[in-house]
């Protein structure tokens, strides 16, 4: 394999992370030291209005392959994770968000699914056992809602849609992201609902989680904007807009 392609493309989304970034930074300098792949790290700043672009330059000298994307404003997790995938030139893109909720070392759990399947989700809901820290109670219940209303209206068959770590053959996904509309949190399910589309096949994997208090999904307005998207992305099925490739 020629040295200049990475084998693995690390995406991290960010808005306002510049509290949080640093650890995680470290943690994946640690991983890519400890698994010798060559890895490039590509952190998505969305529109900051801190030093999370700074913070995460600053990484350079333990980061070789460090790349630091602007969205110019911010335009939402979705786009970023979108933006991030497109750039990357890794033979497998896997994102993550920023505060590592799962720990980068179950990414392994991802990628050996990845040798029999084209896209990998990290699963809390398949094993809750490895939970470390739950979401509360209202939290958890609205999440188990919101992935009924998926199974029903898109007819997958995940049971945890939302879980912020993904892992995809990026070759046989890029048709996935290009076609991509949901830019905010509701757009895990329109990139499992065109794998699907396209043929492609997914595994859904158990991994160790722990909730963040400091998580930016709001509980009101991202909620409603996440049940509008699950209907957008049936709409935009319907009206043909996400066209097969021949």
């Amino acid at each position: 394999m020629s040295h200049s392609v990475p084998e693995l493309s690390i995406i991290i989304p960010s808005f306002n992370e510049e509290l949080r970034l640093p650890a995680s930074l470290e943690k994946i300098a640690r991983y890519i030291a400890r698994e010798k792949k060559h890895t490039e790290v590509i952190v998505v700043d969305d529109g900051s209005t801190d030093r999370t672009a700074e913070v995460a330059e600053s990484f350079r000298g333990k980061l070789s392959q460090l790349r630091v994307l602007t969205n110019g404003t911010n335009r939402g997790k979705g786009y970023s994770v979108r933006h991030g995938s497109l750039e990357a030139r890794g033979e497998i893109v896997l994102f993550t968000d920023a505060d590592l909720s799962s720990p980068i070392e179950e990414a392994g759990k991802l990628f050996a699914a990845l040798k029999d399947h084209d896209v990998a989700i990290g699963s809390r809901a398949v094993d809750r056992r490895l939970i470390e820290v739950r979401e509360s109670a209202f939290r958890e219940f609205a999440g188990i809602v919101f992935n009924k209303i998926v199974r029903i209206v898109l007819w997958l068959p995940f049971v945890d849609t939302q879980c912020g770590f993904k892992a995809f053959r990026r070759e046989r996904c890029r048709v996935i992201f290009e076609q991509q509309t949901i830019e905010r949190f509701g757009f895990d399910p329109e990139l499992l609902y065109l794998a699907r589309h396209h043929g492609l096949s997914t595994a859904e994997v158990p991994v160790r989680w722990a909730h963040s208090p400091a998580t930016k999904v709001s509980m009101i307005r991202d909620s409603v904007q996440m049940f509008l998207d699950v209907v957008i992305i049936r709409w935009n099925a319907l009206r043909g807009r996400y066209r097969k490739e021949r």
